[in-house]
């Protein structure tokens, strides 16, 4: 049986060396209240009973379930003191403070006693080489894990009906503000802030107009204040603001677009979904640094073997004699003056651009209707899943919900892949780009001039949207002029153009020769 504390030296030898450990799950302020006051009820205990305390263990927003995410580094200090035979008595507030996991009682209990460590918490005092002391803790653990499993449950429940209601939860989303009634301290909503909304509608229309992740972010290192954004703009921040559809007034849950958040969006939904198929078309970006040359991992090698699964290794700019070349990233078999293959295929996209074959390649009217039947069996899916989401966070009268978890579940499970194959009708629908308004179609004088103002990061996004450049070997060496068929280019609505390859993507080399569509 437990001992009281007062009674602890008549059936024990001192001294009674002690550990004292606090801990709390939250700490939303970081200022450790809640464990001080842990610590201080220890102090306490110790000085009352006359035990000299060796080391306190303040362990602050740590959880000690199996839920928790983040490891408990001064738990396992405690632990290892105490398998050493630092202390003679452990002491903490209450047995949840302990765990809230049987497996980390067991190591605790394991660690007491084999070095003889006493437990104290709830004002008994424990020696867990008794049978009865044992059984005693080991129930206070199995009520302390229950307890955690209620509040995991009850945490999960709350989480969810929030995300049916469309609520905001958890961090607060940079870009946005919460406020608050001053005198009931209710939630009155999310609201964007205008001091950074400005930032996000910057990143979405920058990239929407070809702009590299890396020239936004940049751009951004060198306008935005890091103190008043509280953040030092890193690229992966640029990325993960465009992958989130909370900025077009999403509510995300489960790290999936789950409905129409309460919330307004910062960005159109149809500047979103515009920055997720040019996303969705590219992979996921490595850094793109800062390029000085217009064909760089846009024109490919014509020699090296290519099929579907891997495409032709991409040209990369290399000094050579004092001037750079283009030579293939894989073997360097192919290789021209980079300023020489700029001009002759900026020419020929130019002259293509002003061309019918262009026009027709983006002719609005082809997409449009299809388009927009496309977008509305879209929204009409998602608009159906929302309301069934909405209708299972309302009760009635009777407390009961209008669609059941299980009703819900079931059409989670129906609709979800239909609205998945419905977005990618939208992406699949052909579209003029923004930075092709002024091009496609156009006479030439009028497509010079707008190809004049493009910056080389514009002119790359076109190359990559309108035209696969190959180079082939030179008929001998020391052949400097482009002889015919040298550079092979294949158009946007030609026999064998396609937008799979990927930016610097180095194939798997085999025996074989390459072919071409059309040389030029």
């Amino acid at each position: 049986m437990p001992i009281a504390p007062e009674h602890l030296h008549l059936a024990y030898d001192g001294p009674f060396y002690a550990f004292l450990y606090g801990r709390a799950s939250r700490d939303p302020g970081k200022k450790g209240r809640s464990v001080e006051s842990q610590l201080t009820e220890g102090r306490s205990v110790c000085e009352a009973n006359n035990w000299p305390i060796i080391r306190e263990f303040p362990e602050v927003d740590r959880s000690a379930s199996r839920y928790a995410k983040k490891t408990r580094e001064l738990w396992e200090e405690m632990l290892e003191g105490i398998e050493n035979g630092v202390p003679r008595i452990l002491v903490a507030f209450e047995a949840s403070r302990y765990y809230r996991d049987l497996e980390a009682y067991v190591r605790l209990r394991r660690a007491c006693m084999e070095s003889g460590v006493l437990l104290c918490y709830d004002g008994a005092v424990y020696d867990l080489s008794k049978r009865s002391d044992r059984k005693a803790t080991a129930q206070d653990a199995i009520n302390a894990e229950d307890e955690a499993d209620g509040i995991q449950i009850r945490n999960s429940r709350t989480v969810r009906q929030n995300a049916e209601r469309g609520g905001p939860h958890g961090r607060i989303l940079w870009g946005y503000e919460r406020r608050y009634d001053p005198k009931s301290g209710e939630l009155l909503g999310q609201f964007p802030r205008p001091d950074r909304a400005d930032a996000i509608e910057l990143i979405f229309e920058q990239f929407a107009a070809r702009r590299t992740i890396y020239s936004i972010w940049k751009h951004l290192q060198l306008v935005r204040d890091p103190v008043a954004d509280e953040r030092e703009w890193q690229y992966y921040h640029v990325y993960e603001i465009l992958r989130n559809p909370s900025y077009a007034g999403r509510r995300v849950f489960q790290g999936k677009d789950f409905k129409a958040a309460l919330w307004d969006g910062i960005v159109p939904m149809a500047t979103f979904e515009a920055a997720q198929a040019i996303l969705d078309e590219e992979g996921r970006p490595s850094v793109d640094w800062s390029v000085q040359h217009e064909l760089a991992g846009i024109g490919r090698c014509g020699r090296c073997p290519s099929d579907e699964e891997n495409p032709p290794p991409p040209l990369r700019s290399v000094p050579s004699d004092g001037v750079s070349t283009y030579s293939c990233k894989a073997k360097a078999d192919v290789s021209i003056r980079s300023e020489k293959l700029d001009a002759y295929v900026q020419e020929a996209v130019v002259e293509w651009l002003s061309s019918k074959a262009a026009a027709a390649a983006f002719d609005p009217s082809k997409g449009n209707e299809k388009a927009a039947k496309a977008r509305s069996r879209y929204e009409a899916l998602r608009g159906q899943l929302d309301e069934a989401r909405t209708m299972a966070a309302d009760f009635d009268d009777d407390g009961k919900p209008r669609l059941s978890v299980a009703s819900l579940a079931a059409m989670e499970a129906r609709l979800q892949p239909l609205i998945d194959k419905a977005r990618q009708g939208v992406a699949d629908v052909p579209s003029i780009p923004p930075q092709l308004t002024n091009l496609v179609g156009r006479p030439r004088d009028v497509v010079d001039a707008a190809w004049a103002d493009l910056d080389i990061e514009q002119r790359r996004a076109i190359y990559r949207m309108v035209v696969n450049v190959l180079l082939h070997p030179a008929r001998a060496g020391g052949v400097r002029k482009i002889e015919p068929g040298r550079v092979q280019l294949t158009f946007v609505g030609e026999p064998g153009f396609t937008r799979e390859w990927r930016r610097g993507a180095i194939p798997a080399q085999r025996a074989g020769d390459a072919q071409g569509s059309e040389t030029r």
